[in-house]
């Protein structure tokens, strides 16, 4: 396991963060051109806003792109706080310490748990129009989303390739908070965050350009990247 590579410590103003996602995905993809050799690469983005990232990655690698579908699960009542994440293959990941200091119940978490059940596989659904997830087995992935917080949904994200015998996991983000980019080192084979500043608030501050990404640019995307 390599130690996460972050680069920069970055506290560069918010006047110099990147102009969108697509803009972070080609610089994120330059740092990733070392791995461009590699026998059955593999781009997984995650929905919404890490494909058009992971979009730009693929294409700077002239690898294959794919989606991997994961589910945030909200605090109740304050849905923007993670307590876990759900993935394909009935992985969940929980942040214990924060349920136990919150003393959520295991009924309050079913609830939340069910809601971004049906919420995944409805994505999913849409987005591969019926086709199979792609087969990951003794590949290399590249796991690429637009940033990390608390890193909830990156986790879910390797526990589910884990479980379906990935070759070796690479986490690649174009900013994350220190710590989270740190942590996952522990759970993934290579971890590159381009720019971690400290203090970290949130993901959104390092893009000018933060809007919403839609279902429909996703398919777009994916769409594209298969012709």
């Amino acid at each position: 396991m390599e130690a996460a590579r972050n680069n920069q410590s970055d506290d560069r103003p918010i006047a110099a963060a990147f102009r969108d996602r697509r803009e972070a995905g080609r610089e994120l993809g330059e740092r990733l051109l070392d791995l461009a050799d590699r026998p059955g690469l593999l781009v997984l983005g995650l929905p919404k806003g890490g494909v058009p990232v992971a979009f730009e990655v693929a294409r700077a690698l002239q690898a294959p792109l794919d989606a991997l579908v994961v589910r945030k699960l909200g605090f109740p009542g304050h849905e923007e706080l993670a307590i876990g994440a759900i993935a394909s293959g009935d992985v969940r990941v929980i942040n214990e310490d924060l349920v136990r200091s919150a003393a959520l119940s295991d009924e309050q978490i079913a609830v939340v748990a069910a809601d971004a059940q049906r919420d995944l596989e409805r994505q999913e659904r849409e987005l591969r129009d019926g086709a199979p997830p792609p087969e990951v087995e003794g590949r290399t992935v590249l796991l690429v989303d637009d940033g990390l917080a608390t890193g909830a949904t990156m986790r879910a994200a390797i526990a589910a390739l884990r479980a379906r015998g990935a070759g070796a996991i690479v986490v690649a983000v174009p900013t994350a908070s220190p710590e989270a980019c740190a942590s996952l080192s522990w759970e993934a084979d290579d971890v590159v965050c381009s720019r971690t500043p400290e203090p970290f608030r949130a993901v959104g501050e390092w893009y000018e350009d933060f809007a919403e990404v839609t279902d429909e640019e996703v398919r777009r995307l994916l769409e594209k990247a298969r012709t």
